[in-house]
C-alpha cells in the first residue's frame, strides 16, 4: 500500500484557548484556510478548560475579557466564572466555524526547522505534517508547575495541582492542605472550607488582596446590550480606559499605590479581628509587585474555626504529616497545590528547534525573548502569542493577544507581497534592541522595585513576563511588522530534499 502523503498546510497553530482561537478567526478572516489547530485535550478551551477547580473565575470583568469581535451580552455575572467563560470559548468556535481546522487529541511532540523547504516540520500525537507558518498559542499558564518537595512520594492521601483537579475524590470531610496562596488559592479556600473537616493553608507569602466589585448582570442590562451593542461597547470601553489611567503607577511611578495599600489593608482589617493572623496576612512589598487579586470570601474563611494558616511554605512530607518551613508539623488526607505555571519556562520552547539547530529553550537559558513579544531570532516564520514581556497586571490579555493577531495578520502579508517560497527570521539585533529597552523600562515598575519575588521574575532575577506599557502602546507598535527588523529567507540554489541542517539564502 502506497504511504499516505504528509500534509502541508500554510499556518499551524499550537493551541485552543483565547490565542489559539483568536489566531483561528483571524486567518479565516484574511481569506485562509489552508491552516490547522493543533490541540493536545479533547476539547477547546485553554486554561479555562484545564482549570476547573472549585469557586474558578475570571479577575477580569467579563465584557472586557472577550474577543472585541465576538461580544457577548449575555454574561451572567461581572466577573464570570470558568463554566461561563469555556462555554464563551466553544461558541465562539461554533460561530466561526473553526471546528473542521482543529486537529483533537494532537499534542505537538517536536518542530523543527528545514532550512532548504523553508516551512517547519512538525511531529504530533496524531501524526507529522509540514507548515509554513507556525503561530504558537500555547500560553503562559498551561503547564502546572509542582514544587520539589522531599517526601511527598511518601504521602498516602490524595495529591493533585489546582489546574488538574480530580472531580472523582470528594473532600468532604477530609483533612486538606493547601499549598500557595495566588490567584487560584484564594478561589479554592472558601469554596472548598465549607465541606473539609480542616483546611490548612501553607501561605510562604502574603497575597494583597482588594474587594471583588462582583454582582449578578441584570435582565435588563443584557437586553440593552442585546438590543443597543453601543451601551456595550460603552462598558468595555469603560472598564479598558480605568485600567489604562492605572498603568502608570505600575510601570512609572509605584509610591502612588499607597492609597490602594490602604484600601487592601482596610479590607483585610474588617475581616480578620485577631491581630496575630492579620500580621501574618499583611504582605511586606509594595501592592502590585506580585498580582493583586480580589475576593470577598477569602479572608472570612480563613477566620473560620476549622481552617489553620502555616505563615510559612512546605518543606518537607512524612508520610501524613506535612512540615513547613518554620517547623510546626500538619496531618492531612489530601495536598492541592496551587503552586501556579511554568511562565518563564515555557515547556513548547524545549520542543522547538531553530535554524540552528538549537532549540527556543536553550536559546532563551540566560532569559526568554522575542521581537515585539513574537519572533525570536532563529526561529524563522515562527510567532508566539502572548511571548515575552506581553503579560499584563491590571487588564485583559485579550487585549494583548488582539494586538497580536494584527502583527501575525500583517506577517502573513508581508510574505504574500515578497512572493515565492520565502520565511521571515527575526534579526538579532533586532531582538536585542527591543529587549534593551524593554528591560530598561521595567526598571522603574513595581513588579521590579516593589520588594517581591514573584513569577514575574525569572530564574536569572530578569522580568520577561509583563508589558511595561499600556495595551494602546502595545497596539500601536505590533501594528504592522517592520521588514528592517528582518533577514528575508528564500530557498538556497542547490536545495535538495528537506533536510533542516541546509541553511537558507538571506535575501538583501
Amino acid at each position: 500500500m502506497a504511504e499516505r502523503e504528509q500534509q502541508h498546510v500554510r499556518v499551524a497553530v499550537i493551541g485552543s484557548g483565547f490565542g489559539g482561537l483568536g489566531a483561528a478567526v483571524r486567518l479565516r478572516r484574511q481569506g485562509i484556510t489552508d491552516f490547522v489547530v493543533l490541540e493536545r485535550a479533547d476539547a477547546v478551551g485553554g486554561t479555562w478548560r484545564d482549570n476547573s477547580y472549585p469557586g474558578c473565575a475570571c479577575d477580569v470583568p467579563s465584557h472586557l475579557y472577550s474577543f472585541s469581535f465576538a461580544p457577548n451580552p449575555e454574561w451572567p455575572r461581572n466577573f464570570s466564572g470558568q463554566e461561563h467563560i469555556r462555554a464563551y470559548l466553544e461558541r465562539v468556535t461554533d460561530t466561526f466555524g473553526l471546528r473542521p481546522h482543529i486537529r483533537f487529541n494532537a499534542e505537538v511532540r517536536g518542530l523543527r526547522w528545514s532550512g532548504s523547504a523553508l516551512h517547519w516540520e512538525i511531529e504530533t500525537a496524531s501524526g507529522a505534517l509540514t507548515a509554513d507558518v507556525v503561530v504558537s498559542a500555547t500560553g503562559p499558564l498551561s503547564d502546572p508547575k509542582l514544587p520539589d518537595v522531599p517526601g511527598l512520594d511518601t504521602f498516602p492521601g490524595k495529591v493533585f495541582h489546582s489546574a488538574r483537579w480530580d472531580h472523582d475524590y470528594d473532600l468532604r470531610g477530609k483533612r486538606v492542605a493547601m499549598i500557595g496562596t495566588g490567584a487560584s488559592a484564594i478561589q479554592i479556600v472558601p469554596a472548598i472550607q465549607p465541606e473539609v473537616s480542616r483546611l490548612t493553608l501553607f501561605q510562604r507569602t502574603p497575597p494583597w488582596v482588594l474587594p471583588r466589585a462582583d454582582r449578578r448582570i441584570s435582565a435588563a442590562e443584557k437586553w440593552l446590550h442585546t438590543k443597543v451593542p453601543a451601551t456595550r461597547a460603552a462598558r468595555r470601553g469603560l472598564l479598558w480606559g480605568i485600567r489604562e489611567l492605572q498603568v502608570s503607577a505600575f510601570t512609572k511611578r509605584p509610591n502612588e499605590l499607597g492609597l490602594i495599600e490602604f484600601l487592601a489593608k482596610n479590607h483585610l482589617r474588617k475581616a480578620i479581628k485577631d491581630p496575630a493572623m492579620r500580621a501574618a496576612l499583611t504582605p511586606d512589598y509594595r501592592i502590585g509587585c506580585k498580582r493583586i487579586l480580589l475576593s470577598n470570601t477569602y479572608y472570612p474563611a480563613l477566620a473560620r474555626p476549622n481552617v489553620d494558616l502555616v505563615p510559612a511554605g512546605l518543606k518537607e512530607v512524612r508520610g501524613a504529616t506535612l512540615v513547613a518551613a518554620d517547623g510546626s508539623e500538619t496531618e492531612a488526607d489530601a495536598i492541592v497545590f496551587g503552586t501556579g505555571f511554568h511562565v518563564t519556562d515555557m515547556p513548547i520552547a524545549q520542543r522547538v528547534t531553530g535554524a540552528n539547530g538549537t532549540t527556543l529553550a536553550e536559546e532563551w537559558k540566560d532569559g526568554m525573548a522575542a521581537l515585539r513579544g513574537a519572533s525570536a531570532a532563529g526561529f524563522p516564520n515562527f510567532l508566539t502569542l502572548i511571548g515575552p514581556n506581553t503579560g499584563l497586571g491590571n487588564s485583559s490579555m485579550i487585549l494583548m493577544i488582539e494586538a497580536q493577531l494584527n502583527y501575525m495578520a500583517d506577517f502573513l502579508r508581508q510574505l504574500d507581497v515578497l512572493g515565492g517560497k520565502i520565511a521571515l527570521n527575526a534579526r538579532q539585533s533586532a531582538v536585542d534592541e527591543w529587549t534593551r529597552k524593554i528591560q530598561r523600562r521595567m526598571e522603574r515598575t513595581v513588579w521590579n522595585t516593589g520588594g517581591c519575588d514573584s513569577w514575574y521574575l525569572d530564574a536569572n532575577g530578569r522580568n520577561t513576563t509583563a508589558w511595561p506599557g499600556t495595551t494602546a502602546e502595545f497596539k500601536k507598535v505590533t501594528r504592522q511588522v517592520d521588514l528592517a527588523e528582518y533577514e528575508v529567507l528564500r530557498p538556497p540554489r542547490a536545495a535538495v530534499g528537506t533536510s533542516g541542517s541546509a541553511r537558507a539564502e538571506v535575501a538583501v
